[in-house]
């Protein structure tokens, strides 16, 4: 007889609470430190802020783990924010008020670097074989993109 705790289960569901939380609480903790130092965001509201989307992400994985609909976490997580935010949630303007100090492009910053981290066996093979010439062409288009970017900023903000 095989052992069917939320631990051990085969579908997909097996989220390490222990693990996040500890993850999270690192990337939290490395984004506090970048919004207080970029956009100078002041060091406790900001602290706050992301306490609370911490929590909120942490319901959103208990609920994944034990909820009896299987949806990915990324769902349950978005569902918890988007109910604990609604206008007649008690309680949701001084949550959208704490969450409003977090600097949400410093929240990106460990998520695309971590995307960037993440290139598959498959990937690094096809750079392997292309050679030099794939890496002038990776810099001239994130030059081309980041120069892009900054002209439309410009213009437009």
């Amino acid at each position: 007889m095989t052992d069917i705790t939320p631990e051990n289960r085969s579908d997909g569901r097996s989220v390490d609470l222990g693990y996040h939380a500890i993850v999270l609480a690192i990337v939290s903790l490395l984004v506090w430190v970048g919004q207080t130092v970029g956009p100078a965001k002041p060091l406790v509201p900001g602290l706050i802020g992301l306490f609370v989307l911490y929590l909120m992400t942490m319901a959103g994985l208990l609920i994944t783990k034990y909820a009896p609909v299987r949806l990915p976490s990324v769902a349950w997580i978005s569902l918890v924010g988007i109910v604990l935010t609604l206008p007649w949630t008690p309680g949701s303007e001084w949550l959208v008020a704490q969450v409003a100090n977090a600097d949400f492009l410093a929240l990106a910053t460990p998520c695309l670097a971590y995307a960037g981290l993440a290139i598959a066996k498959r990937e690094m093979e096809v750079a392997r074989t292309s050679g030099w010439k794939i890496a002038v062409i990776a810099i001239l288009v994130m030059t081309g993109t980041y120069v892009g970017s900054a002209i439309i900023a410009e213009i437009f903000l």
